[in-house]
This record gives C-alpha cells, sequence and structure tokens, in this order.
C-alpha cells in the first residue's frame, strides 16, 4: 500500500512538473534573469528595449505562472526572494546550455527564410545604416525586405495599428503599444535656394527671416511628430505666408532649391545639395530643433525568425562604437 501512495504521488509530482514546462512562458524567464541581473526595473527595461510596465507586468505572469514570489519591491530597486535566487541559478543553467546551440546556428544564418515589410521616412542619411543592410544581406540572403516610403505620422500609425514590421520614424514621445531606439540623429535648419534673395545676401539676420515666405511639410502642426520646427517658427513669430507645403522630405526640398521661400530641412540628410551650391544655410548658425529617427515596432507584435533577426541585428550594429 505504502509504495502504491508512493508511486501514486511520483506520479502526480512529475505531471505538476510537466504540465508547468508545457505551459510556462519562457520570455518571462529571459526578462526575469535581466530584471536578476540590473535588481532595477528601469534598467531592465532599457536593456531589453521595452517599456518599465511591460517588465513589471511580466514579472507578474512569471510569478503567476509559477505560483510564489520572486522579488520584492523597496522603490526603485527591487530584491530577490529565496525563491527567485532560486529560480535565478536554475534558469541561468537552463540558458547555459541553450547556448551551446548558438554556434550550429552561426552557421546555418542563410536558413534564416521570412519577409521583413519596413516602413521609413525619406532621407534616411546614415552610413552606418547602409551598412548594416549590405551586411544583413550577406548574412541572411534568404530574408526579403521590403521597404515603403511614407510621411513620419503615417509611419507610427502603422506602427501602432500593426500593419508593418518595423518603422524607421520620428518618435519625440512615448507611444502606446510602440517601443522605440535612436537610429540616427537629425538636427533640422533653415535653407533657402539659389533663386531666393537671400541666397547671396552676406549678412542674414534672424530678424530679416521673419517675413519671408516658408516652404513646410503638410503635416508641419502642433502635436505632430515635426512639432518642434513649428514651436520655434512661433515662438519666433515667423509672419510670413505659407507659399508652398508637401508630405514628401524630396519635394520640400525641390520647392525651396526653386525659391518659393525659405524651409526647413534636416542638415545631414541635403549637405550635398548645400555643398554643390543648391542650397543656402540660414541662422540661426546652430540649427533649429531635433528630429531624430528612431527604429519602430509594435510591443504587442509576436516577431517571427526574420523579424527578431532584423532587429536584433539593427540594434547591435547601432550600439557599436
Amino acid at each position: 500500500m505504502a509504495d502504491r501512495l508512493n508511486k501514486t504521488s511520483l506520479s502526480a509530482a512529475e505531471h505538476g512538473q510537466r504540465d508547468l514546462a508545457a505551459r510556462l512562458d519562457w520570455n518571462l524567464i529571459r526578462t526575469f534573469l535581466v530584471v536578476a541581473d540590473e535588481l532595477n526595473l528601469s534598467r531592465a527595461a532599457k536593456r531589453l528595449f521595452v517599456t518599465q510596465p511591460a517588465i513589471s507586468q511580466a514579472l507578474k505572469r512569471l510569478q503567476g505562472q509559477l505560483g510564489y514570489a520572486l522579488v520584492q519591491r523597496r522603490g526603485p530597486q527591487i530584491a530577490l526572494t529565496a525563491a527567485g535566487e532560486e529560480v535565478q541559478r536554475i534558469a541561468r543553467g537552463v540558458f547555459a546550455d541553450v547556448s551551446s546551440l548558438e554556434m550550429p546556428a552561426r552557421d546555418a544564418t542563410d536558413q534564416v527564410v521570412g519577409r521583413v515589410k519596413l516602413l521609413t521616412v525619406s532621407r534616411v542619411h546614415s552610413q552606418r545604416y547602409n551598412d548594416f543592410l549590405a551586411d544583413f544581406h550577406r548574412r541572411y540572403p534568404r530574408v526579403e525586405l521590403e521597404v515603403e516610403v511614407l510621411r513620419g505620422h503615417d509611419v507610427l500609425m502603422a506602427i501602432r495599428q500593426n500593419t508593418a514590421s518595423f518603422g524607421l520614424g520620428l518618435c519625440r514621445l512615448d507611444t502606446p503599444c510602440v517601443e522605440r531606439r535612436l537610429i540616427v540623429p537629425q538636427r533640422y535648419a533653415l535653407f533657402c535656394g539659389r533663386p531666393h534673395a537671400l541666397y547671396a545676401r552676406r549678412e542674414v539676420e534672424v530678424s530679416r527671416l521673419l517675413h519671408e515666405d516658408l516652404v513646410t511639410f503638410t503635416g508641419d502642426y502642433l502635436g505632430d511628430t515635426l512639432s518642434p520646427l513649428t514651436l520655434f517658427r512661433e515662438h519666433h513669430g515667423f509672419q510670413g505666408r505659407l507659399a508652398a507645403s508637401s508630405s514628401n522630405l524630396e519635394e520640400v526640398c525641390r520647392l525651396i532649391m526653386c525659391g518659393y521661400g525659405i524651409g526647413f530641412l534636416p542638415e545631414d540628410a541635403f549637405r550635398r545639395e548645400t555643398e554643390a551650391g543648391m542650397l543656402r544655410k540660414l541662422p540661426p548658425e546652430e540649427g533649429l530643433a531635433d528630429v531624430d529617427i528612431h527604429l519602430l515596432w509594435n510591443s504587442q507584435r509576436p516577431l517571427r525568425a526574420a523579424e527578431a533577426v532584423f532587429r536584433d541585428e539593427l540594434l547591435a550594429a547601432f550600439d557599436r562604437d
């Protein structure tokens, strides 16, 4: 009888372990390991490129699956419980075993197959980005990359609506469901074209610009992704009429070069036109506003293998000094 009871108890325990292994989300374990390393939710969120609430929710879900507490909150800092320390020890061993698969996987990078849809604003001026694309295609030739150029606002909205893998666009503020990572810093300045009266003027004061006709983006209004430019314009009291506008950066540049008015452009992206004499940079010399380009993705989107590789490789490329 005793032997039968022992066998029954052992069978129940084994069944419970198998059930836990089947339903345990190992992404939550990975998140916990980062939290256990940092002992700070904010730093863990930065390492994983997610928000702090997402980290807190992941911990809550993992503790719910395991049935016991792993951490104790002490203000912004956290401490591991005794159970948390044991889970950390076990999980590190598991991930160490899994890492032994890394070398064969590296030898088989060409086996990653899939499609990545990338939405981007125009004129992303970055040699590092170009180098990444070339290297990524060399290492993962079977990943199909589809690139579509949209306005900054449309890129952000598409990512929020989860209609593309990633976006390269403008996102100054935290946005629900959207993770962002700075990729290309951009400094906007004022320019005029060769036909404009200011082009040949030796000295140009900021006050001289206040009544000039303006070329701008159709989306350049308060609250939009380009609102720093609008705020600068309103702060300095620009009173010139709107002479032309476009939702496309190339067309805005064309209109400025054709003399329709002065306008805002990212300095680095149009350095070639400036050096060739087609554009002249106007005061203030330090430029007007930072409107940086970020890599954007939907935090609630489960990434396919090709998408995960693309994101991880791109972020790693821009992490290098």
